[in-house]
């Protein structure tokens, strides 16, 4: 009964139709002569329509022929840096330092946590950053029940929606704990699961060099750094960090951007494991 009721609750949506309701004609001739006026004025709206369609395909296919080409970061030397477990008080000074190196990254916010800082939630999205799914409560999911994790999952979304306008792209599993049961939920709800190619363990470290050097170390091209806002010292760390990688030419993106011309499967895990 839950399976069909996830099913249900992740997106029922209403099925809008067109009801023609016959009138009673006063003769087969009025009729006749109705139908023929409804096919002529139908043909018409289809002329009408299909030269607007042309002309507006035509007008548009300049502007896109120029928008064709490789994606971003298969022309630039791109890094995802992500952060988790905010919005949280920290948090500003570590959007002022993006700001300043004109930086963009994706934050997994806990739904509690946007609950108790919509504005805080409204400034990181309205700054460009990619704001993605963390659950309400921070859980291991692989230890949850399926009604559980739907809700972990689907009250975070919601809080999301209502704070900035539309529903997260990802989700990221707490501490990457996921499964194929997991991932079938996942892919009820929409949502591709994002892991990460390396991780500070900021969390554990609680020093700042220790984290810049950790974060250096890991970065590569079209990497996912796992970090937290949540740690003072990881936002101490990233001035020093930011100004280190643009000596390297790396370009600092969203993972919006850095998946520019993959789509990911609902349910699907990126990176993959063992990467």
């Amino acid at each position: 009964m839950w399976r069909k009721a996830r099913f249900v609750m992740a997106g029922a949506c209403a099925a809008a139709g067109v009801c023609v309701v016959p009138t009673a004609a006063g003769s087969a001739t009025a009729a006749a002569v109705q139908a023929t006026a409804v096919t002529a004025k139908t043909v018409t709206a289809k002329t009408v329509t299909t030269e607007a369609a042309a002309t507006t395909a035509k007008a548009a296919t300049p502007a896109t022929a120029r928008k064709k080409g490789k994606p971003y970061c298969a022309r630039y030397k791109c890094i995802a840096l992500t952060f988790d477990d905010g919005p949280w008080p920290y948090t500003p000074a570590l959007l002022d330092t993006l700001k300043k190196h004109k930086a963009k990254a994706t934050f997994f916010l806990l739904g509690r946590k946007v609950a108790n800082r919509p504005e805080l939630t409204r400034r990181i999205h309205e700054e460009g950053h990619d704001i993605g799914n963390h659950t309400w409560n921070h859980p291991s999911l692989t230890t949850l029940s399926d009604g559980e994790v739907f809700e972990e999952v689907s009250s975070t979304s919601n809080i999301i929606n209502k704070t900035i306008g539309r529903m997260p792209d990802y989700m990221r599993p707490p501490n990457g704990a996921t499964n194929s049961r997991v991932a079938s939920l996942m892919s009820d709800l929409g949502l591709p699961q994002i892991l990460w190619t390396g991780s500070t363990l900021d969390w554990q470290a609680r020093d700042t060099k220790v984290i810049a050097k950790r974060t250096l170390k890991l970065a590569k091209r079209n990497g996912v750094i796992l970090l937290h806002d949540i740690v003072p010292e990881t936002v101490k760390a990233m001035p020093g960090v930011l100004t280190a990688l643009e000596k390297q030419h790396y370009k600092f993106v969203t993972l919006t951007t850095l998946l520019q011309g993959r789509t990911l499967r609902p349910g699907e895990v990126y990176p993959p494991r063992g990467r």
